[in-house]
């Protein structure tokens, strides 16, 4: 197995700031959790979880919500440090080796470029880290991802998984380095 380098806990664009999680993050990311598309796998269930306590709690246990040298970061808003959302590295359904990119903004922040602009950080700091290769997961109806990957260079590959009852994802992949 190679090695790679983490992914660094912070990154700065010219809008934004990616920095770690701190337990008073846990009321807006419960926020994203209320605002997802009732076809998303992970949403608020019926008796109100997870709650904003239970998210604490996770982001004490695992600051970086994710595998040893990955993460997920907070996004928030450089000139006003607003929290929008979160984006990062995940092994998710890829691998250790070739991790998938996740984010999620929330509803206030669509239609700004934040997205673009916090995974294009994203995958220069997944260069950095010595990958090879990213994927990307996406729900057939999320356009909107869509877009935001097609301009950070990422194709559809032929990899699909059904799912009949939320929507079929759709696997979109990015080689970083051809060698």
């Amino acid at each position: 197995m190679r090695t790679y380098e983490d992914l660094p806990a912070e990154l700065v664009t010219e809008r934004l700031r990616l920095r770690r999680w701190v337990p008073a993050d846990a009321e807006e990311y419960r926020g994203l959790w209320l605002e997802r598309d009732p076809r998303s796998l992970r949403r608020i269930d019926a008796e109100g979880r997870p709650t904003v306590e239970d998210i604490r709690g996770w982001l004490l246990d695992n600051p970086l919500a994710a595998d040893p040298g990955l993460g997920l970061l907070p996004i928030e808003l450089r000139d006003t440090g607003e929290f929008i959302g979160y984006c990062g590295l995940i092994v998710g359904q890829a691998s250790l080796d070739e991790p998938e990119i996740a984010y999620e903004l929330a509803q206030r922040a669509h239609g700004h470029g934040y997205a673009t602009e916090a995974a294009r950080a994203v995958v220069e700091a997944a260069i950095r880290t010595g990958r090879r290769r990213l994927w990307a997961t996406v729900r057939e109806w999320n356009a909107p991802s869509f877009r935001v990957l097609e301009k950070l260079d990422f194709h559809r590959s032929e990899r699909v998984t059904e799912d009949a009852e939320r929507g079929n994802s759709i696997w979109m992949t990015r080689v970083l380095d051809p060698r």
